[in-house]
């Protein structure tokens, strides 16, 4: 009998062994098979919460960024992507109160990731093991497009509210991991942090986390809500990848204090073909192609090695993606390979990031 690695003892993994060019590999060139024991760093922790070496980032399955905007009509695909990464042995899966279409302003993502999870094969302890991280603070106006311009609550009513939504939506009583999503510029750090401290006393929340935080907001939130050892703040969902760093300081400063660090797009874009250049990305390119394996699966290598608080949280649309990001936890980076490719990245990084909203957050 097949048995999903969720079920399996913490001594056992499922490893993902890929042969494959620079490019993404089909599903069909992608095999598995369980592996009897498992390295100590391949499970890491968001506080108590144990966890595979990295996430499955659920928003393009409901449509965003654009160029996946197809997802809308591919709920199947949507589905059997998240089970891929469940019989993979990903079990934390990263969601968010406003991943939804204009048609459905909140809810549309997490309704999804709900239903695929009571869908799966999993025996109820798997499902139990399963991690599942939504956020809330954008706001949608009706009309809104993923597109347009973001809003942004994070008054007291407004934060309980959503996470009352969210826990109902996901068919949960309590939310194991909830992120504040983005700083709201209509309240000052304080306010806000003190808002979500509150959501402590109402016991619909196990886990905190921060996201699209610098060095100094995050600071604010631990001296308000607490670290790990307070039942505060137990993680940080920032971008970072190869292209964006800019957040290195607060990534320091995570693994200083063990604090989870979740990047998200933490494949930046690496894999087109404008961003191959010899004074750019090249280095990356050039040891996949001497490990034959995937730039992709290489730069989750690089962030798990960066820390071992690092735990990666690629967006995925289709099976073969996940299963591929997956595989980059099982590639051996000897000291001398990591800091070539350090050296090899460019001395400044991009300035903004992937998805900024056109309203600015405060510092």
């Amino acid at each position: 009998m097949t048995m999903s690695i969720l079920e399996l003892p913490t001594t056992a993994i499922a490893r993902i062994f890929v042969r494959i060019d620079l490019s993404r590999p089909s599903i069909n060139q992608i095999s598995t098979y369980t592996c009897l024991t498992m390295k100590n760093n391949q499970r890491r922790f968001i506080g108590k919460l144990e966890v595979s070496p990295i996430g499955l980032g659920c928003m393009p399955l409901s449509g965003y960024p654009p160029e996946k905007s197809f997802m809308l009509d591919n709920r199947d695909q949507a589905i059997q992507t998240v089970h891929a990464a469940l019989d993979a042995g990903i079990n934390f899966l990263d969601t968010g109160d406003s991943y939804s279409p204009t048609w459905n302003p909140y809810g549309h993502n997490e309704k999804l990731i709900a239903e695929a999870i009571r869908s799966w094969s999993g025996s109820a302890a798997a499902k139990a093991k399963i991690i599942v991280a939504t956020k809330a603070g954008i706001t949608r106006e009706k009309n809104d497009t993923w597109y347009g311009e973001l809003g942004f609550n994070s008054t007291r009513s407004y934060l309980y509210r959503a996470v009352e939504g969210s826990a109902a939506r996901l068919g949960v009583d309590k939310i194991k991991l909830w992120q504040h999503h983005r700083i709201d510029p209509k309240l000052t750090i304080e306010e806000q942090y003190e808002n979500v401290n509150t959501l402590k006393e109402h016991g619909m929340v196990e886990n905190f986390g921060l996201s699209n935080v610098t060095v100094a907001q995050l600071k604010v939130g631990l001296k308000i809500i607490g670290g790990p050892k307070e039942g505060g703040v137990v993680s940080v969902q920032n971008e970072f990848s190869p292209r964006f760093r800019v957040n290195s300081d607060v990534l320091d400063l995570c693994t200083e204090l063990g604090i989870a660090f979740l990047p998200w797009s933490p494949l930046g874009g690496i894999g087109k073909p404008k961003n191959v250049t010899s004074d750019s990305y090249a280095t990356l390119h050039e040891m996949a192609n001497r490990k034959n394996v995937s730039v992709f699966a290489l730069t989750i290598a690089w962030h798990l090695a960066k820390s071992p608080i690092t735990i990666p949280i690629p967006g995925s649309s289709q099976p073969a993606t996940i299963l591929d990001s997956l595989s980059g936890s099982e590639i051996d980076l000897s000291a001398v390979e990591f800091a070539e490719l350090e050296n090899g990245l460019p001395e400044t990084s991009i300035e903004t990031g992937t998805y900024i909203p056109k309203k600015p957050a405060a510092n």
